[in-house]
């Protein structure tokens, strides 16, 4: 994963119950990558992680609220997953619009094992090839995606995985995707 992401800044949005793992290996990734990332949440302080869904991992520090982010002073989006925290999310109209406004923007927005639940609540999934944990896969195929069974999918902007398993080729995919894009000052250069 030798990519420069100097200058790109990633928003990983996630609230209470986050998977630690999903969360934590691809913002490595990013980081190492040169990439600045920030935790955007529903509430300040910290969230709560998980570990396989139940043992509790610990927290994350919230750099910033998702309510007052702005998809524009980002180039990138993660969203983890868990069973929680994409539940807590779609049902956050905030963080429901932020979802969406940066699928709609162009920028490359990652998803992996429950996180494409909040895809589906953005209204994006429709005619979109994604992949996922396989316990909602037939949400995404009820919303009008086209799914499929592989650890990690392209579908234009959206990258999407099935599990922590699949975090090695999530993680590269996502900085390869980024490291491919231009910043909002380099389009307009």
């Amino acid at each position: 994963m030798a990519a420069d992401l100097q200058g790109k800044r990633v928003a990983i949005l996630a609230a209470d119950g986050v998977e630690r793992v999903e969360l934590e290996q691809p913002r490595e990734a990013l980081d190492r990558a040169g990439a600045q990332t920030e935790v955007l949440s529903i509430h300040d302080g910290e969230i709560q992680a998980r570990k396989n869904d139940l043992d509790p991992a610990g927290t994350f520090g919230v750099d910033g609220l998702v309510a007052e982010a702005s998809v524009a002073d980002y180039d990138a989006l993660l969203l983890p997953g868990g069973t929680v925290n994409p539940d807590k999310l779609r049902v956050d109209k905030d963080a429901v619009s932020f979802v969406r406004d940066f699928v709609e923007s162009g920028k490359p927005v990652a998803a992996i094992c429950h996180g494409p639940w909040t895809l589906i609540e953005a209204g994006v999934a429709t005619g979109r090839t994604l992949t996922s944990f396989p316990s909602i896969r037939t949400d995404l195929r009820n919303a009008g995606a086209n799914v499929v069974d592989q650890e990690v999918v392209v579908d234009k902007n959206l990258i999407t995985s099935r599990s922590p398993e699949d975090l090695p080729a999530f993680s590269e995919a996502i900085v390869s995707q980024l490291a491919g894009t231009t910043t909002k000052e380099e389009e307009t250069s």
